[in-house]
């Protein structure tokens, strides 16, 4: 009895260990980190965010001290490893500073589109009817309006500033989040817990907030990164036009504004500025894309 009492509770200690290795092995990180491409993504977002953050630190000037003596210097210039603009502004230290810039209206834009956004899906997907029928029409009014124009006409309403900059890209925003979180609420609401909620007399609210939406917030995690993505080339866009980021205010936008009237004689100005965009995009979308097949039950490693 003894000895079959000892080999039960091995078996049982065995197969608690092979559990926590497997659970361990099957968590959001260790999935993420056998994604090659998600993890080259993770590192580039990480690296940007960690230039914005040590910005002061690590610049080698300030991002608007002029120097009128050297415009236009190219790549590897004497103490200007990214050269000079119009103005004898260090390059280098305008993309470190304009990264922070970049990336708070990128993350900012983001979170206001995903907090209207996130409501409104809802609201429109729980009680559908009547009241799903309005919300979604004015969301596709919203949506008929190419995206960088609707964003232009309300900073034309708002005004130029980065507060604003951000809820212009923000409200923009909104349709995309709200259709998002419809469509997994209606998916979600039919779900057998949530018909049990509904029996035991849980409100609407709690059932809504507490149930239904921790059962969406994958999906909504994987469209807000692709999305910060979208909003640091609408802020490039915006900037560029002149209806962004006013100038002398450091952002990758308003450098390639500078850059513009200089693409013949000194390209490096808008080109570094646009490199430093296109390597930022492609690794939101690279980790929007590992995260997706992460949270996806059905994407199996």
């Amino acid at each position: 009895m003894s000895e079959n009492k000892t080999q039960d509770i091995l078996g049982r200690e065995a197969n608690m260990a092979m559990l926590q290795k497997e659970r361990k092995a099957n968590n959001a990180w260790n999935k993420l980190k056998r994604n090659r491409t998600a993890m080259i993504g993770f590192f580039i977002v990480a690296f940007m965010i960690l230039m914005a953050l040590l910005a002061p630190v690590i610049s080698p000037y300030s991002p608007n001290a002029i120097n009128p003596g050297i415009p236009f210097k190219g790549i590897g210039f004497k103490g200007h490893l990214l050269g000079t603009d119009d103005l004898g502004r260090d390059i280098l230290s305008r993309i470190i500073y304009g990264a922070r810039v970049s990336l708070i209206v990128a993350v900012g834009a983001t979170l206001v589109g995903a907090g209207i956004g996130v409501l409104i899906g809802l609201v429109a997907g729980y009680f559908g009817g009547w009241l799903d029928a309005v919300l979604m029409r004015i969301m596709d009014g919203m949506f008929s309006f190419p995206f960088i124009l609707l964003a232009m006409i309300l900073i034309t309403v708002f005004g130029n500033g980065v507060t604003n900059v951000i809820f212009a890209i923000g409200i923009a925003s909104v349709p995309g989040f709200a259709r998002v979180t419809r469509g997994q609420v209606i998916i979600v609401k039919e779900e057998e817990y949530c018909n049990a909620c509904r029996v035991v007399g849980v409100s609407d609210t709690r059932l809504l907030f507490l149930h239904i939406l921790p059962n969406c917030v994958s999906q909504i995690i994987v469209y807000a990164t692709l999305r910060v993505a979208s909003a640091i080339i609408s802020e490039a866009s915006l900037s560029f036009l002149g209806l962004g980021i006013a100038l002398p205010t450091a952002s990758w936008g308003s450098i390639l504004r500078v850059g513009r009237d200089c693409l013949t004689t000194a390209p490096h100005v808008a080109g570094v500025a646009g490199v430093f965009i296109l390597v930022t995009v492609i690794g939101f979308n690279l980790l929007g894309d590992g995260i997706r097949d992460v949270m996806d039950p059905k994407m199996k490693q």
